[in-house]
């Protein structure tokens, strides 16, 4: 009689486990992250979710188990914008066995990939279901729209002779693209454009820079005692740059901004570099606005790539701090293109570590008109957004957003201007001694 009394309790313990195991995880959070890009849904909780997933060309079902329909998740219902490129609307349904359903309404056909993030940071564990375009956004080709969208291709100049241009992958790929249709087999021959008219109808060599704010989406980068987050202000800064480059020609050559992100949503690391390596940046330029671990930190600082060591044990915790942005930004590991991550991996060259140096010279003189620097020189870590082996790179620290006076400096408008102008005079600067190579890379 006691064995079974006994047996009946542990059968017991074990329903009772089995319940709490079903329906221990509450959720914390809901979060969608719309841009051209990709669409994120992040669901998060305090346990580890069981999900499945199904999906047509037209929605996409997610079945989660051992959570209840709470208000938390249904402000995902709200959480839809319109501006959404991939998600229409998302519906919640109970589910009777004890979990939810959730039936997302796509606008176009759309390759989810599912994936669970660990605890890290301030978060706890995430769900992620990221919508994908069946075919990949092309940075070179965005770039390509948005040149001939604002300006269209440059008119040749007066007097201009037949010599073969400097080769210009992307001048030639926006001049393709601006050309009238071929006519059919049977037009004349004679109407066929001279080899010379064609090369007199391709646009000026393009001087590109990649801006890079950092963090973004998923990742807030670091918040002040205010409450400001990095991601906003940097983000801001760079659309100011990005107007005052887009406005300024070197030597004749039009300059035109590249955008690692123009939103607010996450960007991993090894794509940020691939990204400018696939608009053949001349430059790239990382905007950040960092903490330390005291508030009274404080200054503008600049940092470029070491083949060696870090030139400080700062600039060593902070490219460390800077190079876990992906665990935080969340990667779905398993599908990382092998092309991206040999990217990360690249060696830069000795050259493209001095031509970092000059530009980091040039942005810190510049810096240093308008307010206090951390450090007079430019410094040097192994950070991975700074590994494009091609490329002069660096990393920005506007202020201390740790700083009270600096984050109130970085909240305002005037200021962000202020910065946006040193940036570009120092960008101005390093090309007047460095002038752009022709481009030789593949596209």
């Amino acid at each position: 009689m006691k064995r079974r009394a006994l047996l009946r309790s542990g059968s017991l313990v074990l329903l009772l486990g089995v319940r709490q195991i079903a329906f221990g995880a509450t959720i914390v959070a809901v979060r969608l992250w719309p841009a051209p890009d990709y669409t994120r849904l992040t669901i998060e909780s305090d346990g580890l979710l069981t999900s499945r997933m199904r999906s047509t060309p037209d929605s996409l079902t997610l079945d989660i188990d051992g959570i209840a329909l709470d208000p938390t998740l249904r402000e995902l219902v709200a959480k839809v914008r319109p501006d959404d490129p991939y998600i229409g609307a998302i519906r919640l349904q109970p589910q009777g066995t004890g979990g939810v359903r959730l039936l997302v309404q796509l606008k176009q056909p759309a390759l989810p990939q599912m994936f669970q993030l660990q605890p890290v940071a301030a978060y706890k564990n995430r769900l992620v279901v990221d919508f994908y375009p069946p075919k990949p956004v092309d940075p070179l080709e965005a770039l390509i729209a948005e040149q001939l969208k604002d300006k269209g291709p440059a008119p040749a100049p007066a007097g201009a002779t037949a010599a073969a241009p400097t080769p210009d992958p992307l001048g030639e790929l926006i001049a393709r693209r601006t050309q009238r249709p071929a006519r059919s087999a049977a037009a004349p021959a004679a109407e066929v454009p001279a080899p010379n008219v064609i090369a007199q109808a391709k646009t000026d060599r393009l001087i590109i820079v990649a801006l890079d704010p950092g963090h973004g989406g998923e990742d807030p980068g670091a918040i002040g005692p205010q409450g400001t987050r990095e991601k906003d202000v940097v983000l801001k800064i760079a659309d100011l740059l990005r107007e005052r480059i887009n406005g300024t020609s070197i030597k004749g050559s039009p300059m035109r901004a590249f955008m690692t992100r123009d939103a607010d949503f996450f960007v991993p690391l090894g794509v940020r570099v691939e990204k400018a390596r696939r608009v053949q940046a001349d430059l790239f330029v990382s905007v950040h606005a960092d903490a330390f671990l005291t508030p009274t930190a404080r200054g503008a600082s600049v940092f470029a790539l070491s083949e060696s060591g870090a030139s400080s044990s700062a600039a060593r915790w902070l490219a460390n701090k800077e190079n876990k942005a992906d665990l935080i930004g969340g990667v779905n590991i398993k599908v990382q293109d092998p092309h991206v991550m040999r990217a990360m991996l690249d060696m830069s060259t000795t050259a493209q570590i001095n031509d970092s140096l000059k530009l980091g010279s040039a942005l810190l003189g510049e810096m240093g008109s308008i307010g206090r620097l951390h450090k007079g020189q430019v410094e040097q870590a192994g950070f991975a957004v700074l590994k494009a082996p091609d490329i002069p790179s660096v990393l920005v620290e506007t202020a201390f957003i740790s700083n009270p006076e600096e984050e109130m400096k970085l909240r305002t408008p005037g200021y962000q201007e202020e910065l946006a102008d040193a940036l570009m005079r120092g960008i101005e600067r390093y090309f007047s001694r460095n002038p752009p190579l022709a481009r030789n890379r593949t596209v």
